[in-house]
């Protein structure tokens, strides 16, 4: 029998705080908090999902290794430094691997150091272009826990880091580690803000999915990190699907065809049926495609009725961390001794031409956790990922 994989513990910061406890407070809230008006990334005011508390400092790093991108990951780390560094005792640190996902990588860092350049007519002395190579989270954290096993960044657009829990359970698995410390990061920067206004994608707004006025993301920024082991612990990572729709480059396949492959393999791998889910969370850009597609795919595969809702008006959509944050929103939820949900933020102006779902108003609680949780998620190149979660 494959041996089921565990996410022990969670370290994780977004624009709706740092550490499982603010957070949780902050997405069960009955006010939407996280995404803000912000004039940093772009020539005009937009609505972003910005990490303003204080960061673990990089200074302890290689000076091609610092950036705010391994600032947010070494911040999450900290939440679960303890429980790393004994995994890293137990097993040896060649049985412990690591795999991130992320897609700015150190792109702010360059961008900083192009305007110094502008001005003065030199880099500055603390740039080094290997900021922005995608593999440094990884390479941070080997710099900083001396692990030995496999360790590599998965970079898939918005499916990244979703990507990441998929491969760190199939190393356990198969036994080529005991422990992953798995996740991803991404960083806020003018460049992917910018690449996304291009496609007209951007909401000046706090993002509206679902609604008829949807009209596009809020970007965001943030770190999630698990340890996962095949050792017993508060949420199960009971299955995922992987799927490519070889469409088109930013568009999704208008039928949800591929994010349905990604949402029924998830469960058939875990073993459980449309009614054992009891919440999805959506990828939920408030795109108009995006949402179409897969309002189909979820009313497709699993009715109407199972509750559903975006975190991405409270955390902007965070890209290549977004898949192992939305994972963290979905362990939170697991572990909630009340069954909180987090709810759907949104005009309440449903659009007609999509399938009604059951979209979680606020303080809306089971009274338990449910048993199966989904989240979704669908990135650029039609990189479709899925994962299931279920309680221990």
């Amino acid at each position: 029998m494959t041996p089921p994989v565990f996410l022990n513990h969670l370290g994780v910061v977004c624009a709706l705080g740092h550490g499982t406890t603010e957070v949780a407070q902050a997405l069960f809230g009955t006010q939407p908090t996280g995404v803000a008006p912000s004039p940093d990334f772009a020539s005009r005011v937009l609505h972003v999902g910005q990490v303003t508390s204080p960061l673990v400092a990089t200074d302890a790093l290689p000076v091609h290794l610092r950036s705010r991108n391994n600032a947010l990951l070494l911040t999450a780390l900290a939440q679960v430094r303890p429980a790393v560094d004994e995994a890293l005792l137990r097993y040896g640190p060649q049985r412990v691997a690591v795999v991130l996902g992320t897609s700015t990588s150190g792109i702010g860092e360059s961008e900083a150091a192009i305007k110094v350049r502008e001005a003065t007519g030199e880099l500055p002395a603390h740039f080094d272009v290997r900021q922005q190579e995608l593999g440094s989270p990884a390479l941070a954290l080997n710099h900083v826990l001396g692990v030995k096993g496999p360790s590599f960044v998965i970079s898939t657009a918005c499916s990244s880091s979703a990507k990441s829990l998929a491969t760190a359970a199939r190393l356990l698995r198969s036994g080529i580690a005991d422990a992953v410390i798995t996740g991803g990061a991404d960083a806020l920067c003018a460049f992917t803000v910018a690449g996304f206004a291009s496609l007209d994608s951007v909401s000046e707004a706090r993002c509206n999915p679902m609604s008829v006025h949807r009209r596009g993301i809020n970007i965001g920024e943030g770190a999630a990190l698990f340890l996962m082991t095949r050792e017993p612990g508060p949420v199960r990572l009971a299955g995922w699907g992987e799927s490519s729709d070889a469409h088109h480059l930013s568009a999704p396949e208008p039928g949800g065809r591929g994010a349905l492959v990604a949402m029924r393999t998830a469960m058939e791998r875990a073993g459980v049926t449309a009614a054992d889910v009891g919440y999805v969370n959506l990828h939920g850009t408030a795109t108009p495609q995006n949402d179409a597609m897969e309002s189909r795919a979820v009313a497709s595969l699993l009715g109407q009725a199972v509750p559903c809702s975006s975190t991405k008006p409270l955390t902007g959509h965070t890209l290549g961390a977004a898949g192992a944050l939305e994972a963290a929103l979905c362990w939170l939820t697991l572990t909630d001794a009340h069954g909180r949900l987090p709810p759907h933020w949104w005009d309440g102006e449903a659009d007609p031409e999509l399938p009604a779902l059951a979209l979680v108003k606020p303080g809306t609680a089971l009274g338990r956790p449910p048993r199966y949780v989904l989240s979704n998620s669908f990135a650029f190149g039609g990189s479709n990922a899925a994962l299931l979660l279920g309680t221990a």
